[in-house]
């Protein structure tokens, strides 16, 4: 079923008009709807249209089902049910397609067209809703429920404001909407009554079938009509939109002349009003430019520009691109600078109060100061703190530039991947703008900042460029002086700029790149700096972030400790500032409350907080065991120890690795059991063994990936302690490669070692000889209470590390006759 079809409305104006006014004043009505409360009548689905109670509309019937239903109600003078369909393309709907409200509705007449199509006069009499489908054939009936709508409610002075609403927004509807004929106008006019002039609008308003239902279903009067009004604003809100695109698209007169003429009437209205025009401004720059302090050749660059700006006219495309380019060259701070601080004791102090440990980067910071002040110009360094996250390689940035007086910039160029946000644009492009290094030292507003480099390893490339091979040029100390950017299209220099970059891995920055910086190793934290960082910075910090103070709570000993040990295994301190930050939250929850808690946060506390610990530490446990030695790790997350266990069984000589271990170990494991056959002799092993029992090596534990080059002399010493089941001495601890010389070669992570080793009850560890220079520069406090070896070859390390007795209960090796 269609409505409003052009035909069907010039059909309708046929109709016998005493005829339609008789129905609609009930002066003819030969159907009582007073006392019916439900009634079984027919019921025609309606696309796209939803009807309204005592409204006369054509409905263009196209279905058979449908033509044959409005027939026989015709002739037999019958109510049908007209309720809309809530998917218009569904061909022969069925109850679940129906909409639950519609209008009770008598057939006036029916006009056949000359299409086969025939349309029908409808006049709606009251709501309904659909109570049970009866039949499904010949065509729907159903049993619905009368609704009456409650207007009675609405006083008298409202009735006629709402009234004079919905006409006056009609009437802005009617003189938007072009399509509607000037008619609808007068037939507006003549309608009284507010229920029925919210019928009729609500029926003819082009909106959506939803919308309207949601209309419908309301019974209220008043509400009914708010609701009505927001919908035609909506429908105002959409023809101002049509109009206003329809009125854009259609000039009258010529874009270039429109524009001529609109700029003189804006250049007399500006004389008029004493606003500056595009003369003024070029007036204003250039008494700036006559006081600046910059090099005489961008001077003579900067006053060229000027000129051709000044000859342009303000109507060209290219005068708004020139004008922008003349004002960068203006903001620029050429020869602007911060003067440094030289206080070396301040410095050290800033530096000591804002980070803990990170005695290297400090010392080079302090030297580059020092160097400073006697020579007072230097070119600037180009420092690469690299090291894992959240040790706190940003934040160093901002402490140097407070420790120096000098302003603080950051770019972060993780993701960088297009050579144009480091170079700048060319400025004959649309949208051409400078790099993103100008654009931060105009930010800055001096040429001396301290530039902090963010993520430099996570730069990437694509057809747009190469970015990192643009950082050459600008980290580049022999030539940064004479840096071009794209836009600027003139020298700026960068050497005064102190840059900082900080990167994660040093495996995805390109070489060339790499070799133009200082690289500065942050290793992770120690337990005991992070618990001092936890005492001086994250738990005052993370107490004032959630309102508390410091009389609320406080961490004991023993709880920090138990928290750092068991909730967070990093080698910064980002985790751990969240794990604190999880439990003062706890102590703010109670304190808003006004609950009893313990202030003195301890292990119990924190587990009552947090549940049962995250992560577990290795501990020496005892040498009872044959071929069970201690070895030493270096992880991302600190040292740790690591057992190495070995196990004799019978069978033809094989070897059997397992533990997760990478390549490394496993030559590691090879190269040690090569050895050791070698010189089996030395220890007393018969050669049958190799021959007769198979060597099981594992290393827990056996979920976690192990690779790395320091479990050589480990791994030598299980192997000789399970061959010879002699036992290994008590809380001993080793790293080191080995070679098939049996030389012990030096290994990295020297410090975060020697820390497990004394987290974990050690008290002797061996080291190679080559590692002493690496202890040396450990502080003594680290090293306390330590028993340190340090060896040239395997044979040392298995004299200091094995014992002459045996284990109790020894294999008893059962070998061949020679």
């Amino acid at each position: 079923m269609r409505t409003k079809d052009t035909l069907a409305q010039g059909l309708l104006s046929n109709i016998n008009n005493d005829a339609i006014i008789s129905v609609i004043s009930g002066e003819e009505d030969k159907y009582n709807l007073d006392d019916i409360s439900e009634i079984d009548v027919p019921v025609l689905p309606l696309r796209n249209m939803v009807l309204f109670p005592n409204v006369l509309i054509p409905i263009t019937i196209g279905r058979e089902k449908s033509s044959k239903l409005v027939t026989e109600a015709y002739e037999n003078k019958k109510f049908i049910a007209c309720i809309a369909q809530k998917d218009a393309s569904v061909e022969d709907p069925s109850a679940k397609d129906m909409h639950k409200f519609g209008t009770l509705v008598q057939i006036v007449k029916i006009l056949e067209l000359p299409d086969g199509n025939s349309t029908i006069i409808a006049q709606s009499r009251k709501k309904i809703s659909l109570k049970e489908v009866t039949a499904e054939e010949p065509y729907m009936k159903a049993t619905v429920e009368v609704i009456e709508e409650d207007f009675s409610k609405i006083k008298k002075n409202e009735e006629i404001a709402l009234e004079s609403s919905l006409k006056d927004v009609a009437y802005q509807i009617l003189s938007l909407n072009r399509d509607i004929p000037q008619e609808a106008s007068h037939a507006l006019e003549n309608i009284q009554g507010l229920e029925f002039l919210a019928n009729f609008i609500a029926t003819n308003i082009n909106s959506d079938v939803n919308e309207k239902m949601k209309i419908l279903k309301v019974s209220n009067g008043k509400l009914k009509v708010e609701k009505l009004l927001k919908l035609m604003q909506k429908e105002i809100s959409l023809l101002e939109i049509k109009n206003e695109i329809a009125g854009k698209t259609n000039f009258d007169i010529d874009q270039q002349q429109r524009d001529y003429y609109l700029r003189q009437q804006m250049k007399v209205l500006q004389t008029e009003l004493g606003v500056d025009g595009p003369d003024e401004e070029i007036a204003e720059m250039k008494a700036k430019a006559e006081k600046k302090q910059w090099p005489e050749n961008i001077k003579e660059h900067f006053f060229k520009e000027l000129a051709k700006l000044q000859r342009s006219n303000p109507a060209a495309a290219d005068f708004a691109v020139l004008m922008n380019y003349c004002e960068f060259l203006l903001d620029l701070p050429w020869d602007a600078v911060t003067e440094d601080h030289f206080d070396l004791k301040n410095a050290q102090k800033i530096l000591d109060k804002d980070h803990q440990g990170l005695e290297k980067v400090k010392e080079r910071i302090l030297e580059y100061l020092a160097v400073l002040k006697l020579k007072k110009d230097i070119k600037g360094p180009i420092l690469c703190l690299y090291g894992p996250p959240g040790v706190g390689k940003t934040s160093l940035g901002k402490s140097i530039a407070k420790s120096l007086g000098r302003e603080y910039n950051r770019i972060s160029l993780g993701g960088l991947h297009d050579e144009t946000e480091i170079r700048g644009h060319r400025k004959t492009y649309v949208g051409a703008m400078p790099g993103k290094i100008l654009q931060s030292i105009k930010k800055a507003g001096v040429s001396n900042p301290v530039f902090i480099l963010d993520e430099i390893d996570k730069i990437g490339s694509d057809f747009r460029g190469d970015p990192s091979s643009a950082f050459l040029e600008v980290l580049d100390p022999e030539q940064n002086s004479t840096f071009v950017d794209n836009y600027l299209e003139v020298e700026y220099d960068l050497s005064k700029v102190l840059f900082i970059a900080t990167a994660n891995s040093l495996d995805t920055i390109q070489p060339a790149l790499r070799d133009r910086m200082e690289i500065i190793e942050i290793t992770g934290y120690t337990f005991e700096e992070k618990e001092e960082i936890a005492k001086k910075h994250l738990i005052p910090k993370q107490r004032t972030e959630h309102g508390l103070k410091a009389k609320d709570f406080t961490f004991s000993a023993k709880g920090l400790k138990f928290l750092i040990e068991n909730y967070t295994r990093e080698s910064g301190v980002r985790g751990l500032e969240r794990t604190i930050g999880s439990v003062v939250r706890k102590v703010a929850k109670s304190v808003a409350l006004e609950e009893e808690y313990q202030k003195s946060i301890g292990p119990d506390q924190i587990i009552e907080f947090l549940g049962a610990p995250v992560f577990e530490r290795e501990t020496y446990s005892d040498n009872e065991y044959a071929g069970v030695v201690t070895g030493l790790a270096w992880t991302q997350v600190g040292g740790e120890i690591l057992f190495i266990e070995s196990s004799l069984n019978r069978g033809k000589g094989r070897l059997t690795l397992s533990g997760q271990l990478g390549d490394v170990m496993k030559e590691s494991a090879t190269t040690a059991f090569s050895w050791l056959k070698a010189h089996a002799d030395k220890f007393g092993i018969d050669y049958r063994i190799f021959e007769n029992y198979d060597l099981h090596i594992h290393v827990p534990a056996g979920a976690v990936p192990k690779d790395g080059p320091s479990a050589g002399i480990t791994m030598l010493t299980s192997m000789v302690s399970i061959f010879t089941q002699r036992k290994v001495k008590a809380k001993i601890a080793m790293t080191g490669e080995i070679t098939l010389r049996g030389k012990v070669l030096p290994v990295g992570g020297i410090k975060e070692k020697l820390l497990a080793a004394k987290r974990a009850g050690i008290k002797e560890i061996i080291f190679s000889e080559r590692n002493e220079r690496d202890v040396k520069d450990i502080p003594s406090k680290y090293t306390e209470g330590l028993k340190l070896h340090f060896v040239k070859d395997a044979k040392e390390v298995l004299d200091i590390a094995l014992l002459k007795t045996k284990v109790e209960d020894p294999i008893n090796f059962d070998l061949p006759k020679a």
